[in-house]
Formats: structure tokens, sequence, C-alpha cells
């Protein structure tokens, strides 16, 4: 795997940069519930799994590959109880080459980030899952890999970002941007500690 390249730091969205992303009738920022960071559940690998086989069903070869990433994905790492889970399909701004059928599967296109990877996001309808869309060889999820295997094999490291998150979560529990946008600093110094220049 190639490494990417050390994310940009960090901005945070204007209001209407948060709504041009919503898709639907969601939420532009504030989430239903607040934000809360709950203990490592040993069944988030074992929830990624059926995840993961739906998504294959729905779209077969076009799913080019699929990971579980993000904090569900490291064993030991507190976490909003909801899976993050990358796609990759040969073009994510062809939404009716793959939508439709993760659709039919239970996932809704929620947010779509042309700017930004031709990023789109699914979510399911207890929105317990988070499905992040990105074509092939993205540098987006390349770093999502990187962050996540490093985070699995440095527990030091996975212990700073759990309590940046539980500190992100105290401050802004009504703001889904400004909860992303308060970690972005660590995530980028961890990265660099993993190799990202």
């Amino acid at each position: 795997m190639r490494k990417p390249p050390l994310p940009a730091p960090s901005v945070p969205l204007t209001p209407e940069q948060l709504a041009q992303r919503a898709v639907g009738d969601r939420s532009v920022d504030v989430p239903v519930k607040p934000i809360t960071i709950s203990p490592y559940d040993p069944a988030w690998p074992t929830r990624y799994l059926c995840e993961e086989a739906r998504i294959r069903a729905a779209l077969g070869e076009r799913a080019l590959a699929v990971e579980h990433v993000g904090s569900t994905a490291v064993p030991g790492l507190p976490a909003k109880d909801r899976l993050d889970i990358d796609l990759i399909v040969a073009d994510p701004a062809a939404e009716d080459t793959y939508v439709p059928d993760l659709a039919a599967a239970g996932y809704l296109l929620r947010t779509r980030e042309p700017h930004w990877y031709e990023h789109r996001c699914l979510w399911t309808a207890s929105h317990d899952v988070n499905l992040h869309v990105f074509g092939p060889d993205c540098d987006e999820y390349l770093r999502h890999l990187v962050f996540r295997d490093w985070l699995r094999g440095h527990p030091e490291d996975r212990d700073r970002y759990a309590a940046e998150k539980r500190d992100a979560a105290a401050e802004h529990p009504r703001s889904a941007s400004r909860y992303f946008h308060s970690k972005s600093a660590v995530i980028r110094e961890i990265l660099q500690r993993a190799g990202l220049h």
C-alpha cells in the first residue's frame, strides 16, 4: 500500500458548506442525540462482518474494497456506537451504479461531497453505520487504513486519541462538524508518527 500525504490542517465547515453536503431530510450538523463516547464493545467487529456481507451481497464485484475503519475498528478504543465502513467503487460520482442497490439493502445516501475525493456517505435507518464511499487509490481511504493500523499497534497513541475524543464530545456534544474538527490536530500528529508527510 502506498503512503498517502498528510492531510491539510482542518478548517471548520461553514453553515453553507454543511448545508450543501447534506442529502435528503437529514440534519445538517446537529445530531439527533448528543455525541457520547462508549467503552469499546467487542461486538463491533461482528457487527461489521454482518454489514460487510450485506454490502458485498448488494454490489458484488462493484465493491472493490470494503474495510472496517474508524474507532470501532480498533480494539480497546472507546467510540461512538456507530460503525464507520469504507467502500471503494470505480467512480463514486456515478451514483446510479451503486446507490440504488445499497438503498435496497438499507443504506440511504445522506452526504455528497464532490469537492472532497467525490466522497459519498450512506447511513442505515437507525444511523448505526456510516458507509463512506471513495474511489480507487483515494488518499483519504489510505489514511483511514494507516490510522487504524497504527492505533491497533500503538496503545499509547490509541489512549491519547481516546482522551481527545472524550474531550471533543464533552465540548461539542451537539455539533458533529465541531467534534470532528477538534480532533483533527491530534489525528495529524498521529499520522505523522505513522510516517505520513
